[in-house]
């Protein structure tokens, strides 16, 4: 518990600094320069936990996603965005911390796992926890299918889950832009809470978890109006790389953004 408590302490001052960047520097200028589209942020709580799920369209997300919100959002990230050497590792590290990134606690045993349990003990802490169901950014506009630690995540924790949709994000700043588009008008839009109480006590029924996602990622598609592609953005990035397609195994949740 002390363990807990401590990391939680150590998140928080962490993700202080880039807080305070964005609310003081960076909102009046992204919305000066950019003048985002929000909608729907009465549909996320002002205080107690929930789960924020969202495409992933760019590097932008982490910055326009939260713009609209006095509430923080924490997500989970692979331990190696934490563990790199030398200057490089130490700018990693401070910036994906800064920007909510949890790393996943391995101590207890293999890393879906891990992830899982790291999610829920920042929601048990009573915080935001967004988490990008297609685990990894789109290669292109469109949305991915979901993978299923999104649904594990809302079974076990209970807490309500608010679709996310991230606005034009890829055309701001698409792959290998090293900074944002001006002329492109970005945004973000928050859905009503769903409700999965029917399916609670069943987080281990692996079809229960596919129709949760999928229901999830309905909601998400709505939000966004993009096309649905019913692949895993991970083997169409590998396709269009020319590298061997590994099948997405069931045990890669997807909680950890890649």
């Amino acid at each position: 518990m002390r363990a807990a408590c401590t990391r939680g302490s150590e998140e928080g001052v962490g993700m202080l600094w880039f807080w305070i960047l964005l609310r003081i520097v960076l909102s009046p200028i992204m919305y000066g320069a950019w003048w985002p589209r929000n909608r729907g942020m009465r549909n996320v709580p002002k205080r107690g936990p929930a789960l924020l799920a969202c495409n992933h369209q760019s590097f932008a997300d982490h910055f326009f996603g939260p713009l609209p919100l006095m509430r923080p959002i924490f997500f989970i990230g692979k331990g190696e965005y934490f563990t790199g050497r030398g200057i490089k590792g130490l700018i990693s590290k401070a910036f994906f911390t800064g920007v909510g990134v949890v790393p996943v606690d391995r101590t207890g045993g293999a890393e879906a796992d891990a992830a899982l349990q790291t999610g829920l003990r920042i929601l048990g802490e009573g915080k935001l926890l967004g988490i990008y169901p297609e685990g990894t950014r789109a290669p292109d506009e469109r949305l991915y299918r979901g993978k299923t630690g999104v649904a594990r995540l809302a079974l076990k924790s209970r807490v309500p889950v608010i679709p996310m949709a991230m606005i034009n994000t890829f055309r701001l700043m698409p792959p290998g832009q090293p900074y944002p588009r001006l002329g492109v008008r970005p945004g973000v839009r928050f859905g009503e809470p769903m409700d999965f109480s029917r399916y609670f006590g069943q987080e281990d029924d692996r079809e229960v978890l596919r129709t949760v996602t999928d229901e999830i990622m309905k909601a998400i598609e709505k939000l966004s109006g993009q096309e649905y592609v019913d692949r895993y953005a991970a083997e169409v990035k590998a396709e269009m790389a020319g590298k061997t397609v590994r099948p997405v195994e069931d045990g890669d949740e997807g909680i950890a953004e890649d």
